[in-house]
């Protein structure tokens, strides 16, 4: 909040500096002043949006000293968070003094790599950024794993450089799921979150370019990089200092203890179904709260799920197969079970979640699409629930009730 309470001083300023540069593409002005252009990585943070590390371009022009960021938003544009959550969020670019650039991160590494261009492409990479950062041309829409704060800074040094530049390392051959549990590995959360929210897209093994949406991977990527110099190859990276010194892991927070994860809370679920149901089998009669309280929290989630899936823009939230198992569909029970004229169509809606549930569970290790391991309980509980009903429907049948 502290960045974007900054962040319209820095804009306005920004402004003022790009408004007499020329537009981005065009060729540079000669000019005496060397530009340099360095590539900033900021390590990971402990809160859960600084897992991923950030990146900025800083750009030394004589007296003038930026820091491009463009993970700038403007929290409180009206309909922020339900754009935020449809996948229509705009991001800023904004250019920043080095002292605010460089403020509240204490303990978190930054890493400031000089990239060895020529004047004119070091000078390319300034007037694009000054353009880029004027008002009317700093927004951008944002997306997670290929236009972010880390994509974009590739993209312009890419520009600049064309087929001059080389990446020599290669791809890590995992996905992006993969990376994203790398970094998410102590915030069992976060993983929860990401694993229930985003489908089997990011469930393909990723390019090495496809690797630096993480500014980590970036900043790894880049200083392996060669640049073609008459026939030579040269390093991308001419210096590399430490801007802030810290932790090369970060500061990232101790694990989350098994009691407090997704996973206890699932199997905790799961054991309080089992018991209620047993003893509603028993005695052959249904525990209507309970059904009202657990259908209606799987169905409110799924409400959710198919908004992500059939309604956001945001990346890789569709195909999801997590809704075979968390759909809307569950709502039908509380709403519908109270009416004696529904009965049947209530006992239909139970047994067509049995079989979808029996054909997920048995079909999961077929799909395309990673589990995290707290969605198996989760998703037996309402196969438990509704069996259990079922078995209830039967006793009271044979009843005549």
């Amino acid at each position: 909040m502290l960045k974007y309470v900054m962040m319209v001083g820095v804009m306005c300023m920004a402004w003022a500096v790009g408004s007499a540069t020329p537009p981005a593409g065009t060729e540079p002005a000669d000019t005496p002043i060397e530009t340099k252009v360095s590539l900033i990585t900021i390590y990971p943070g402990s809160e859960v949006y600084e897992l991923y590390g950030h990146t900025e371009l800083r750009v030394r022009n004589g007296d003038s000293d930026m820091f491009y960021n463009y993970g700038l938003f403007d929290f409180f544009v009206p309909g922020f968070a339900m754009h935020f959550i449809a996948g229509q969020t705009d991001y800023l670019c904004g250019a920043i003094p080095p002292d605010l650039a460089l403020s509240g991160y204490a303990g978190r590494k930054v890493v400031e790599q000089e990239l060895a261009l020529t004047p004119k492409e070091a000078a390319y990479i300034r007037d694009y950024l000054r353009n880029n950062a004027l008002p009317e041309n700093s927004t951008y829409r944002y997306k997670f794993l290929s236009n972010n704060c880390a994509t974009r800074p590739r993209d312009i040094i890419e520009k600049a450089l064309g087929d001059r530049l080389h990446y020599t390392g290669s791809a890590s051959h995992c996905t992006f799921r993969d990376m994203m549990r790398a970094y998410n590995a102590n915030y069992a959360w976060d993983e929860f979150g990401i694993d229930l929210a985003l489908g089997s897209g990011i469930d393909t093994v990723v390019t090495l370019r496809q690797e630096m949406f993480s500014p980590m991977k970036l900043m790894q990527h880049m200083t392996g990089a060669t640049l073609d110099r008459d026939g030579v190859k040269v390093p991308l990276v001419s210096a590399t200092r430490i801007l802030i010194d810290g932790d090369d892991k970060g500061l990232v927070k101790e694990p989350t203890p098994f009691i407090l994860s997704p996973l206890f809370f699932a199997l905790l679920l799961l054991v309080i179904t089992l018991l209620i149901t047993r003893y509603d089998v028993r005695r052959g009669k249904a525990s209507r709260w309970y059904d009202v309280l657990f259908y209606t929290l799987y169905g409110l989630w799924g409400i959710v799920l198919f908004f992500l899936i059939f309604i956001s823009t945001h990346e890789a939230t569709s195909p999801n197969f997590n809704g075979l198992w968390l759909h809307p569909f569950y709502l039908l029970i509380p709403l519908l079970m109270w009416f004696k004229r529904c009965r049947k169509f209530v006992h239909a809606v139970h047994r067509t979640i049995v079989l979808v549930l029996i054909f997920t569970l048995l079909a999961w290790p077929l799909l395309p699409q990673v589990a995290n391991v707290a969605f198996f309980p989760l998703m037996v509980a309402p196969l438990v629930r509704s069996i259990g009903n079922l078995l209830v429907a039967r006793k009271q049948a044979r009843r005549g009730k």
